[in-house]
């Protein structure tokens, strides 16, 4: 049986890329944890307006059905920004692992400026993320890598780390 693993982190620091390698390279589903939003959350985003626990709060719970509906694992893409949110969704999956793509804020403010014109984020919300980001250091199961690193080279990196979580 495969874990499920999380691809967590701020806006623009490359979770669907390489939530893309890793479901790939793993045989598992990806979930694309944006495609859950509401119409009126990403209405609020694409305005300008970071999004508060209550508005994630229904978002949270799709995602929590749908690692349920995986019992087999899944990739899910979801910035999981807040520890509690990290724990409703463990909640959802006993096992679930969660890779942090950790990025500076000028390095992810420059990436979501070049996806702009394609995304429903707007620039001006990587403060907020940063405001409201806990890092998930000291939690079980995580594995922190660089963002910066290229996607192969950060699919390798959890993929040699999902190895050791196997059971023997």
């Amino acid at each position: 049986m495969n874990p499920s693993i999380v691809i967590m982190g701020v806006a623009g620091c490359g979770k669907s890329s390489l939530g893309l390698a890793v479901a790939s390279a793993q045989g598992l589903p990806l979930v694309e944890g944006d495609d859950h939003h509401s119409a009126a959350s990403r209405a609020k985003m694409s305005r300008g307006i970071a999004l508060t626990d209550a508005d994630r709060d229904g978002w949270l719970d799709q995602l929590g059905q749908q690692l349920r509906a995986h019992p087999q694992g899944l990739v899910l893409t979801c910035s999981a920004l807040k520890r509690i949110y990290r724990e409703r969704l463990r909640a959802a999956s006993t096992g679930l692992l969660f890779v942090f793509l950790d990025i500076s804020r000028e390095q992810a403010q420059a990436r979501v400026t070049a996806r702009a014109p394609e995304h429903f984020f707007s620039t001006s919300l990587v403060d907020s993320q940063f405001e409201t980001l806990e890092p998930p250091s000291g939690e079980p199961g995580v594995l922190r890598v660089d963002a910066l690193l290229p996607i192969a080279q950060l699919q390798a990196q959890v993929s040699a780390w999902l190895h050791t979580k196997e059971p023997a």
